[in-house]
């Protein structure tokens, strides 16, 4: 096969890759990243109306102003993935290899004056960790998926009512990516599969992003509390290289076009509403329900340059998405709080774009949680079960080959969190 026929091939297959890589990126949350705090997470989320935490800053920074003093919070969740494929065309079965992630947050607030308090975050809006190994029937599609974004949030809240507070803040959005999967050799040469041992390729890039954010919180009355934030979208131009692993053995033609390379992409991070409405009326209980509105719909489509000179296009159709949530908090004591929560969620991806690198589905999630307060220092501590609904890919998405690995997708999560809160 003569050496133009191997390069059309190669650069089909190279920019199929690089758009499921940055649709992992542009989704980044995977199965939503709401671990900003233990408090946060004991209660299913349910905080923007409420707060006795720092991480008030990611829920709804114009509740600082509840908060007294300089407070510090430092936190971090223990994520144990577990995702399943069942293959349609074979029957066989496939999991992720296991593997635990750990979100990571820092809060500071500090109340400047009665009416004006100021805060930092440093926390993890959105990220997705997959790795389903080198053997599984996917592996031209994905092998192993890691995404984090870290998020750089400084705020301010200002009381303009009794009872009324405003607040706004900047975003810094720094975006990580290390991507890999398998391609098909003998795809590439057009020989029968298995003559031409596979190649590995690795991505790894990263971006940056700038957005704002503002939040409203109002007494009701005595005892109903309401509490909105919005998170504007962010603009990530992420840039990388991507790397091969050549075995022995593959031809000098092919082995030319292995050659390291370059892409570039623009992903849209969506923008987000936050809301929730609290009751104090049955002391000492605490209640609030919530939700929230990701725009999801901003990714229609998705452009990939590569370094090459060749680009490719392809249309996703993501459609926006709600939250709902509830939580409740019990102070058995002074020292002693008891939390509980369920959120439910609504994944993006409709069935026509589904596929492995984004196995995403409804979600449903059940917490508990408990907060020990010794006077300065407070402990938080959660536990949340992540259940998502059993997902069918039925599709024509495949690599140019024909690989789809359509059939059923299960997940699952355990997750452990922590925080600690010192007042100064």
């Amino acid at each position: 096969m003569c050496q133009k026929k191997f390069r059309k091939r190669f650069s089909a297959i190279l920019s199929f890759l690089f758009i499921s890589y940055a649709m992992q990126n542009a989704y980044g949350s995977g199965f939503g990243i709401f671990t900003q705090s233990a408090s946060s997470l004991g209660q299913g989320a349910a905080v923007v109306a409420h707060t006795d935490s720092p991480s008030t800053i990611f829920f709804n920074p114009a509740l600082m102003n509840k908060l007294d003093g300089t407070q510090v919070e430092l936190g971090t969740t223990l994520l144990f993935p577990r995702r399943e494929f069942n293959s349609a065309s074979s029957g066989n079965t496939f999991d992720t290899q296991d593997d635990v992630f750990f979100p990571s947050t820092f809060y500071i607030t500090h109340k400047i004056s009665e009416k004006v308090s100021a805060g930092l975050g440093v926390f993890n809006p959105f990220g997705l960790g997959n790795d389903w190994g080198d053997t599984w029937e996917g592996k031209y599609l994905a092998t192993n998926s890691e995404m984090a974004t870290y998020n750089i949030n400084p705020t301010i809240s200002c009381q303009i009512f009794p009872g009324v507070s405003l607040a706004a803040g900047v975003d810094i959005l720094i975006l990580d990516a290390t991507l890999e999967n398998k391609i098909n050799l003998s795809g590439i040469a057009g020989v029968p599969p298995g003559t031409i041992p596979d190649a590995g390729q690795k991505f790894k890039g990263d971006g940056t992003g700038i957005g704002f954010n503002v939040g409203v919180a109002a007494d009701l009355s005595k005892d109903i509390a309401l509490g909105v934030a919005y998170r504007s979208e962010i603009k990530v131009d992420p840039t990388g290289s991507v790397t091969f692993d050549i075995p022995n053995g593959v031809p000098g033609p092919i082995r030319s076009l292995l050659q390291n390379s370059g892409a570039r992409t623009q992903i849209t991070l969506p923008q987000q509403v936050y809301a929730g409405l609290s009751y104090r009326g049955i002391d000492p209980v605490t209640l609030e329900v919530g939700m929230r509105w990701e725009g999801w719909s901003s990714f229609q489509q998705l452009k990939v340059d590569l370094d090459n000179g060749n680009s490719s296009t392809q249309t996703r159709n993501w459609k926006d998405t709600f939250t709902f949530n509830l939580g409740a908090q019990y102070m058995l004591n002074d020292m002693v709080t008891l939390r509980g929560g369920y959120l439910y969620g609504q994944n993006p991806v409709p069935d026509s774009t589904f596929e492995p690198a984004i196995p995403d589905s409804d979600t449903h999630l059940f917490c508990v949680g408990t907060g020990l307060n010794l006077k300065k220092l407070s402990l938080d501590l959660a536990y949340a079960y992540q259940l998502q609904q059993d997902r069918i890919k039925n599709n024509g998405i495949s690599d140019p080959f024909g690989s789809a690995a359509n059939g059923k997708y299960s997940t699952d999560i355990h997750l452990l969190a922590a925080s600690l809160k010192y007042k100064f």
